[in-house]
């Protein structure tokens, strides 16, 4: 378990990383909508790619920050049935649905989402808008950002069982939700 363990924390180490970066693809998205809305009431022009390149961002943050989300437990659930529950039975319904229903909706994602992105890729796809942007790198997100999420399914896998076998104290046991709810 010890080597599982190991490789949860490496996956936890990527998960941090990218959420961290994705801090920045907001600040820039946030700069290109200000910019894009001044130019565009100032001096009455705009153009689609910057447009796209906030889309672009904005897909990038939810997708690449998903597992990173995940990571910090900070994912939906239903905290008012969760938190009646016993602590035992959470970590149990964890796995069953990070098993069952988590990680092959992953897999099914991944599995679309990669022809999809070599198709736009080989074809060298771009924008039908005027001035737009290539396709390809926004289409690169959704296989990478499952395969991401994906993978921290497995570190919490690896996490939650351990947890129940009482190799290790659960990271998440003293904090709150987002909501305020205690875990």
């Amino acid at each position: 378990m010890s080597a599982l363990l190991a490789i949860s924390r490496a996956i936890d180490g990527v998960s941090e990383r990218i959420g961290r970066a994705m801090g920045w693809f907001i600040l820039a998205a946030v700069l290109v909508s200000s910019i894009n809305a001044l130019v565009r009431f100032s001096i009455n022009r705009s153009s689609n790619s910057w447009l796209e390149l906030q889309w672009y961002l904005f897909g990038a943050v939810v997708l690449l920050g998903a597992s990173y989300t995940f990571k910090q437990n900070e994912h939906i659930r239903i905290d008012i049935i969760s938190s009646r529950l016993s602590k035992a039975t959470r970590d149990r319904i964890d796995v069953i649905g990070h098993v069952f229903f988590l990680m092959p909706l992953c897999l099914i994602i991944m599995w679309l989402g990669w022809p999809f992105f070599l198709r736009s890729f080989a074809q060298g796809e771009v924008s039908s808008s005027a001035g737009g942007l290539i396709v390809w790198p926004a289409k690169l997100l959704v296989p990478l950002g499952f395969t991401m999420l994906f993978a921290q399914a497995i570190s919490e896998l690896i996490k939650r069982i351990a947890i129940i076998r009482g190799l290790i104290e659960d990271p998440h046991a003293a904090g709150a939700s987002a909501h305020g709810a205690v875990e």
